[in-house]
């Protein structure tokens, strides 16, 4: 059971559940790659391939303890395993939802998201995938909450 779905409220929806987007893994495979290239060089190719696997461990431990969710009432976010961050905004405390994707981004299909509460909060979530359906549903959700 993941975070969303484990700090749900009484009588509360998932409407859609997200992780990090797989193009996190894109550099560690870059790393290791290249000391696989250079392995007749054995410290570089070495070096080249620890980086690669350190950064692999590392990518994966942020995708598997990454958690981003919309439901009927809240946009819930929880980012990292040992230094944790969460987020949850109630619909009626969401001002604007901003979608940021480079060229990237929008080829491999993921972006940022930046949803602003009341109050000025301005959190940004990165790599989600598919991020313009990301933030179509948290606006259909909001919308919804407003006209009950």
């Amino acid at each position: 059971m993941g975070y969303v779905e484990s700090n749900l409220m009484s009588g509360e929806k998932i409407i859609r559940i997200s992780k990090l987007h797989w193009a996190i893994f894109i550099w560690p495979i870059i790393w290791v790659i290249l000391g696989i290239l250079f392995i007749a060089v054995p410290i570089l190719g070495g070096f080249f391939i620890l980086i690669g696997v350190v950064t692999l461990l590392l990518a994966f431990i942020d995708y598997s303890t990454s958690e981003f969710g919309v439901t009927d009432k809240r946009v819930i976010a929880k980012l990292g395993f040992i230094r944790r961050t969460s987020l949850e905004i109630l619909h009626t405390k969401v001002e604007s939802i901003q979608v940021d994707q480079s060229i990237m981004g929008r080829l491999l299909g993921f972006g940022t998201i930046i949803v602003r509460g009341t109050g000025g909060s301005k959190d940004p979530f990165r790599k989600i995938p598919d991020p313009m359906e990301f933030r179509k549903i948290v606006q259909e959700q909001v919308a919804n909450t407003q006209s009950s």
